[in-house]
């Protein structure tokens, strides 16, 4: 009972600073760290212990599976050169760079140097996805931090467990090549295969409720099962989710969509604010493992390797953007169509907010291997020291670098709709009914409208009237169940008819409805 109620007052505290950083306009992950460490200080503050397999599972699978699901496949092609280098490229560097700074200033072993430049490497993807979706970024950069956040968790979960091998003599480096590729290719395979089979399944399930059970069950299976074979379960979730998410549509209804997005997005919401307070609220456990006389280098060589990592990342994407963009000058027009900015470039470099897989892989290190209180304590320094510093920068930043407006969503969203209203109407000019032809000036009316996307004043005036009339049926369904001529069971089946009514006139939530007072 005791744990449940510190869950409740986790949730809560976690809600309400998600609401005061909208409102000043920060990362949600940052207030929430910050908050756990302040409370973590707290006299009779209660010792939170991080599983890290269960962490991970419970933490990483859904949000990784949320994130790949919503990824562009068109655009990881189209930036696969910029994902390569940040999701490969630069981990490695930041790898390579903070081990020598590990091996010089701690006299860490090599191998115990690589596995903590391998725990600060990535960025996180539950971080980025807050600033993903806090802030109004270009389409391009967004992308591209989004495809990144997918992927370099595995290019250093790798290195990782490679380096925490030879740390402990189970595992001799010449060996490495040929177990990362088996890994690899592996998870490539087993995720399409599971994706394969949870469509399967999903497609002979109906109802709402029992689909999203067996997603959430089926996204916690893949993770289990894919680390238990050896296999990268972070590739394996993003090749799973990106199967789902591509031949899904089809075998699904609007109903059940709707309800299981619903979950998810408040599911993925309650984990992640759960593990931005859980991971402050280990501050002092870590502090705490530290000997006396040798707290002191041990926070400077933590702050240092904050510096290193910031440093180093903002150097790897300033010199292989000053890179492409001096070779694409002996191209043509269209190898300068789409070069990297060197704003962009600062953008991305400062959205490197590390999260609990840097964390939790720290504590997931055996008790008796080299050097683990120093390196703990450097991966939770790097985990809060990027989500204060950089998290709460990123406004100001982006006020500074002023990006144009970007509208390449919206106008590929005003190219379909006119698309696909002419095919609603190819559809029922086939027809000849009385009631086709009422459809058909409804899809008119929309096809108009669709062709003059820059017409705000038009597309507000349709919409909002179709609101007003919708919510004059609202009134009046509550005035029918007020005097006693329906029940509770009609009101609720004629409710949900007028709510989605008013979700099919309210594209993107842009329209407020108009009162009928």
């Amino acid at each position: 009972m005791a744990l449940f109620e510190l869950t409740l007052v986790l949730l809560l505290t976690a809600v309400a600073l998600t609401a005061l950083s909208r409102r000043l306009e920060i990362p949600y992950p940052s207030l929430l760290a910050l908050a756990g460490v302040a409370i973590a200080f707290v006299p009779g503050a209660p010792v939170i212990e991080i599983d890290p397999e269960l962490a991970l599972a419970l933490f990483i699978a859904p949000v990784l599976l949320d994130a790949a699901f919503d990824t562009s496949l068109r655009d990881l092609k189209r930036y696969r050169l910029s994902l390569v280098l940040l999701a490969l490229g630069a981990v490695v560097f930041t790898t390579v760079v903070v081990a020598f700074v590990g091996w010089k200033m701690a006299g860490l072993p090599i191998a115990a140097a690589v596995a903590l430049g391998a725990i600060v490497a990535p960025p996180d993807a539950v971080a980025a996805s807050a600033v993903l979706g806090q802030f109004k970024v270009p389409h391009r950069i967004t992308a591209i931090l989004q495809g990144e956040s997918l992927l370099n968790d595995a290019t250093a979960l790798l290195i990782y467990r490679l380096a925490v091998s030879a740390a402990l003599g189970s595992i001799m480096l010449s060996n490495a090549i040929p177990v990362i590729l088996l890994a690899t290719i592996g998870s490539l395979v087993a995720g399409y295969l599971f994706g394969r089979v949870s469509l399967l399944a999903l497609t002979r399930i109906e109802d709402a409720a029992s689909s999203t059970v067996v997603q959430f069950a089926g996204t916690f299976a893949v993770w289990i099962i894919a680390d238990k074979l050896g296999l990268s379960a972070i590739i394996t979730i993003v090749v799973y989710a990106m199967t789902i998410a591509r031949r899904g549509p089809r075998h699904s209804s609007a109903r059940r969509r709707v309800s299981t997005y619903s979950v998810w997005e408040s599911a993925v919401f309650v984990l992640n604010v759960l593990a931005f307070v859980l991971m402050g609220l280990q501050a002092r456990t870590i502090v705490g493992r530290l000997a006396g006389d040798g707290q002191g280098e041990a926070f400077l060589f933590a702050a240092t390797v904050l510096v290193v990592v910031i440093v180093a990342r903002l150097a790897w994407v300033a010199s292989y953007v000053a890179i492409i963009r001096w070779i694409a000058r002996f191209g043509g027009k269209e190898a300068r169509r789409e070069l990297p900015t060197f704003g962009g470039a600062v953008l991305v470099g400062w959205c490197g907010m590390r999260g609990l897989v840097t964390l939790v892989v720290a504590i997931a290190l055996p008790a008796n291997f080299p050097g683990r209180d120093p390196i703990v304590l450097a991966a939770f320094a790097v985990v809060l020291g990027t989500l204060v510093l950089q998290g709460m920068t990123l406004k100001p930043l982006l006020r500074w670098i002023n990006f144009d407006k970007d509208r390449t969503v919206d106008n590929e969203v005003a190219k379909a709709r006119v698309a696909i209203m002419q095919a609603a109407l190819d559809v029922l000019n086939r027809k000849t009914s009385a009631a086709a032809a009422v459809v058909r000036e409804q899809y008119e009316a929309q096809r108009v409208i669709a062709e003059n996307p820059d017409d705000a004043q038009a597309a507000t005036e349709y919409d909002r009237l179709r609101l007003y009339a919708i919510n004059r049926q609202r009134d009046t369904l509550e005035e029918l169940r007020s005097n006693g001529t329906i029940g509770d069971e009609a009101y609720h089946r004629l409710e949900e008819e007028i709510d989605w009514a008013e979700l099919a006139a309210s594209p993107a939530g842009r329209f407020q409805p108009l009162t009928t007072d």
